[in-house]
């Protein structure tokens, strides 16, 4: 079947309530006790570290969401579950991240989100639902509609890149990445081409969180290169944020600037083509400019 208008409405409001009810619990876990523990075969600590929240999210999300598998032909694609290939199959897939960010959670820092999609089986963002835990934030976008930020109208700032700060957001990898002094010069670079007053860096969120940022600055980026080894962050860590920023009309692309595999059929992962989110077109084509001839990943 395909999905209507008023089916997208009635899925949207499905994957708010799971995004709260499961924000709910990491806001409760936040304040406790909780174990953690470590994935195997992953590339950063970031990746690696996987908590008792992250299962117990998810939970609440699968229960309110599974009625909907049936009912709308829908797959899923989810962090702490196996990737049983029926996304490729199926018209629409959820793509759930239970807890983006769980490094910066098990830190007790804020940058961690719950963060709920619906891709076409194309990897069309139909739908993203965020919820900040933090600051009780829920973000809500439908393709075609329009975003919602607690349930007013959301609407981006409007002024120009020249003049103003230059945000760049980066995960908590890069605190000790190898190339981060070249990344941060080529930065500058860029923050001079757009004629900006400084360059802020900001370090420490997950995905979800660092994308969410972009938005609240007329000029700010959060990207990640493509490169060979497997990793680069995977389809849930993204999907939600492509729908907002789709809806917002602002760069939500791979680093090339083309549109997102957002349902790769050979891996989850996205270091084929990177990432990049700008908060103005102009932000984008300049650090792709300024890395173009990097051997920076």
């Amino acid at each position: 079947m395909d999905l209507a208008a008023k089916d997208l409405q009635t899925l949207c409001s499905i994957a708010a309530l799971a995004a709260r009810e499961a924000g709910a619990l990491i806001a409760d876990y936040s304040q406790r006790a909780f174990a953690v523990q470590h994935k195997s075969g992953c590339e950063s600590l970031a990746t690696q570290v996987v908590t008792e929240v992250d299962e117990l999210s998810q939970a609440i999300i699968l229960k309110r969401l599974s009625p909907s598998f049936e009912r709308f032909d829908i797959a899923l694609l989810s962090e702490e579950r196996e990737d049983d290939g029926s996304r490729l199959e199926k018209q629409a897939f959820w793509c759930i991240d239970p807890l983006d960010g769980t490094l910066p959670f098990t830190q007790r820092k804020p940058g961690y989100a719950v963060s709920i999609a619906l891709l076409a089986k194309s990897g069309a963002p139909m739908i993203g639902v965020i919820f900040d835990p933090v600051e009780n934030i829920l973000i809500e976008a439908i393709a075609g509609v329009g975003v919602l930020r607690n349930g007013q109208s959301f609407n981006l700032h409007t002024a120009g890149v020249s003049g103003v700060p230059l945000y760049y957001y980066c995960d908590c990898s890069f605190e000790t990445h190898p190339q981060r002094t070249q990344m941060v010069a080529n930065m500058e670079l860029v923050a001079q081409a757009l004629g900006s007053s400084d360059l802020v860096v900001k370090i420490g969120g997950g995905a979800v969180m660092n994308a969410c940022h972009v938005l609240q600055h007329p000029s700010a980026c959060y990207f990640k290169l493509p490169k060979m080894k497997a990793g680069g962050g995977s389809i849930w860590d993204f999907a939600a944020t492509a729908a907002v920023f789709q809806c917002l009309d602002v760069p939500a692309t791979n680093f090339h600037g083309e549109r997102m595999d957002l349902n790769r059929t050979d891996s989850t992962f996205m270091n084929h083509e990177g990432v990049m989110y700008a908060s103005h077109p102009a932000v984008a084509r300049a650090v792709r400019e300024a890395f173009a001839s990097s051997q920076l990943s």
